[in-house]
């Protein structure tokens, strides 16, 4: 925190954002796991100031309901009637009359910002002991933004909106960031006097410093360091390139902190995302939400996780994971897709094609390939066959299956809920469970097997399949079933 804490932060976020095109406000639009504004209220945080006041307009109830769970100590301000930037900044003087000492002023579309940046310009307002300190950057191209005017001697004489800029001041390079440190009472006081006359016919908050310059008052600047971190966003392709930005900065954070990204430009993660040393994310991943990773796990190439926890040592590969916990040592994917509420435990396997949710999967158990577990108990080292389906819902209620330690499920059973099946029992391949199996037992819910002699040469005459049964020499007479072999009965690999 800096020494110079201001009394105050404006933030100005009552604008449209007409060019977005959105039903959703500009500044809730998101990146990288927050809102802008979030963002920007990430970024102020640290600051600690006295009072944090939100300038508010356009689908003010949807920016209000954010900022009860986001900033619920921020004091909203309404700005009715969008008259520009100046009154918006007026607007919020006007909702705290007695405010004295150092505000702050920013945008609420200014995503990139971090706190070391405003701090900046705090201590460099502090130190002049200037009244008003503007945050400029020099930016190779600089349209759309306003011009920072200076004298022969450096000194900062005021401030040109793009709008109003003639050609030469277009040529300028140097520009308004929307950040600036004010004595409050210098700026209350300037804000009553600043026009209209000029082509939006609003007041801006940039006049300020052309005002204050000409009335002699002390007015300096503060150069931003990157010029990147001062971009604003406008519309959809403003925003794609802020979050570029952010998600380079997140991911080169995590390098430096022990983290091999093997493909950093194709890895993106959310702020609120945790890895440990010596992790290691392959190309095409997504990390989302408060997911964390911890040492030694490999996730990726070709994931997407949110929410999700993968612990020491495990591998996720191709897989897309939601809500899940995964144990140490475990191993997902490929083509695996865990719902919310999936739990594998240490040394476990989710494989090819498998789909869990709200499923408890002990350690060491597996379930390898072309199943669906849903609302399920599997005990440790429990293997369930492929193509099992855990059949959960009836059409109204969900019910719960469970399975015990060591276990077998053959290939191609259905486990119709609510149902259990023992410690060390077996299941036969192909069978449908519908009641409790014992522990040790073995379940054999299908019905047996009869051959129809000669029914494709009586029914499917004149086709390829009939004619390759009359060249193996198919009979024409019907043949009782011979009684299955043990081995047929229990069925799969594990």
């Amino acid at each position: 925190m800096t020494d110079a804490r201001p009394a105050a932060v404006i933030v100005l976020a009552a604008g449209q954002g007409r060019r977005m095109k959105s039903a959703t406000p500009k500044v809730l639009h998101t990146m990288c796991g927050r809102t802008l504004l979030g963002h920007v209220l990430a970024a102020i945080e640290p600051l600690q100031p006295e009072q944090l006041l939100i300038v508010l307009g356009h689908e003010r109830p949807m920016v209000e309901k954010f900022l009860a769970e986001a900033a619920p100590h921020a004091q909203v301000v309404v700005q009715e009637e969008q008259r520009g930037t100046g009154h918006a900044a007026r607007v919020a003087l006007e909702a705290v009359p007695d405010l004295d000492g150092t505000v702050l002023v920013m945008h609420g579309d200014t995503p990139l910002f971090t706190t070391e940046t405003l701090t900046n310009v705090l201590d460099r307002h502090a130190q002049s002991a200037a009244l008003a300190t503007m945050l400029t950057a020099v930016m190779p191209d600089p349209f759309n933004y306003g011009r920072v005017t200076r004298d022969a001697d450096g000194h900062v004489t005021g401030i040109v909106e793009e709008r109003d800029a003639d050609d030469r001041i277009k040529q300028i390079d140097e520009i308004c960031t929307g950040v600036y440190a004010y004595d409050a009472d210098t700026l209350r006081g300037a804000l009553a006097r600043i026009a209209s006359d000029n082509v939006q016919q609003e007041e801006y908050l940039t006049d300020v410093i052309g005002l204050l310059v000409g009335e002699g008052k002390p007015v300096v600047s503060a150069v931003a360091d990157v010029w990147q971190e001062t971009l604003g966003v406008n519309d959809r392709v403003q925003l794609a390139d802020a979050r570029r930005i952010m998600r380079d900065r997140i991911v080169a954070h995590w390098m430096r902190e022990g983290v091999t990204i093997t493909d950093p430009q194709t890895t993106w993660m959310g702020v609120r995302v945790r890895l440990e040393p010596d992790v290691v994310l392959h190309q095409n991943t997504q990390l989302h939400g408060a997911t964390t990773i911890r040492t030694g796990a490999v996730v990726g190439p070709n994931c997407t996780l949110t929410d999700t926890l993968v612990d020491n040592d495990a591998n996720v590969v191709n897989a897309v994971c939601d809500g899940a916990e995964i144990g140490a040592g475990a191993t997902v994917g490929p083509f695996s897709y865990l719902r919310p509420g999936t739990k594998l435990g240490p040394g476990g396997k989710i494989g090819g094609f498998v789909e869990t949710k709200q499923a408890d999967i002990g350690p060491g158990a597996k379930v390898p390939h072309l199943t669906y577990v849903g609302d399920a108990t599997i005990g440790a080292d429990a293997n369930v066959g492929a193509g099992t389906v855990f059949v959960n819902y009836d059409g109204v209620d969900k019910h719960h299956t469970s399975v015990g330690a060591a276990a077998f499920i053959g290939s191609g059973t259905m486990l119709v809920g609510p149902g259990d099946v023992g410690d060390g029992a077996y299941v036969a391949a192909g069978s449908v469970v519908t009641d409790a199996v014992p522990p040790g037992a073995i379940a054999i819910g299908r019905a047996r097997q009869r051959n129809i002699i000669g029914w494709v040469l009586r029914r499917r005459a004149g086709t390829k399949s009939a004619r390759a049964a009359e060249a193996a020499g198919a009979a024409g007479t019907m043949e009782e079933p011979s009684p299955p072999s043990a081995t047929h009965q229990q069925g799969d690999q594990p």
